[in-house]
């Protein structure tokens, strides 16, 4: 299967500094891949450098001609003294019906904001009208740099939970830097360890058992890797950040 995006040998420089060496990575169709590493490790230029923001020192980035990709970045600044409303925000850059607003908003669970100034959303709001905003591209693949930083355990279960429902869905393929280094979402095909290069990468459960992994993170988990469940998988009224879906697998829970 042809890759939808790849990097070759990827080398990246930021002021006189390479931040990234020697990447090589493949997404394909359908998948759901997750990167992690310590700050300053290069996995916000990583997601940068495939969508071709930065540019590459050497090696290449390859991506399918005519590739949709809907981009959710860290952060967003806005303007306090420029009101915008969410569904204003939706149209930008390409103007989108409201029927489309409406629909998008509440497919990712925030229909009553449509018509509140961004500057008024909490965290979890703001994630999930940035997650609608690239969705409305339809996007083949759908990248996210840190979607859930800043919110509580369960504002983290119900985003991934709205992720791997947006993935078995539409069928997008799904690449996320997770901005914990010792929990990812169980339904992640692939986790790349990444510290300026690809330290390993792997099913979660491989990575979690990697010496490259223990090496790069320590000890907090005992070294293993946690992995986030469903809640429905237990039950519908709590949301569990972590979860035991594999039994040969550490799992630990980290403090909030």
């Amino acid at each position: 299967m042809t890759p939808l995006v790849s990097a070759e040998h990827l080398c990246v420089s930021r002021g006189g500094t390479e931040v990234l060496h020697d990447v090589s990575l493949s997404i394909r169709k359908g998948e759901i891949v997750t990167i992690i590493g310590p700050n300053g490790s290069g996995k916000s230029t990583l997601l940068r450098a495939l969508l071709g923001l930065v540019p590459a020192g050497h090696g290449r980035v390859t991506r399918l001609p005519g590739l949709r990709i809907g981009y959710v970045p860290q952060s967003l600044q806005i303007d306090r003294s420029l009101p915008m409303t969410a569904r204003r925000f939706l149209s930008l850059p390409t103007r989108q019906t409201r029927a489309a607003t409406d629909a998008m908003l509440a497919r990712v669970g925030v229909p009553e904001v449509a018509e509140r100034p961004l500057t008024g959303l909490s965290g979890g709001q703001m994630q999930r009208v940035l997650l609608a905003r690239a969705l409305l591209t339809e996007p083949e693949l759908l990248m996210l740099d840190e979607p859930t930083q800043g919110l509580d355990q369960p504002g983290e279960a119900a985003f991934y939970r709205l992720i791997e429902d947006v993935r078995r869905e539409t069928g997008a393929a799904v690449l996320m830097v997770s901005h914990d280094l010792h929990v990812v979402m169980s339904a992640s095909d692939r986790v790349i360890c990444l510290n300026g290069h690809v330290c390993c990468e792997g099913t979660p459960r491989v990575v979690s058992n990697a010496p490259e992994y223990r090496a790069l993170f320590g000890l907090g988990t005992q070294g293993a890797l946690a992995l986030y469940q469903h809640a429905h998988d237990h039950d519908h009224t709590h949301d569990h950040a972590h979860g035991h879906p594999h039994h040969d697998t550490h799992h630990h829970h980290d403090p909030a």
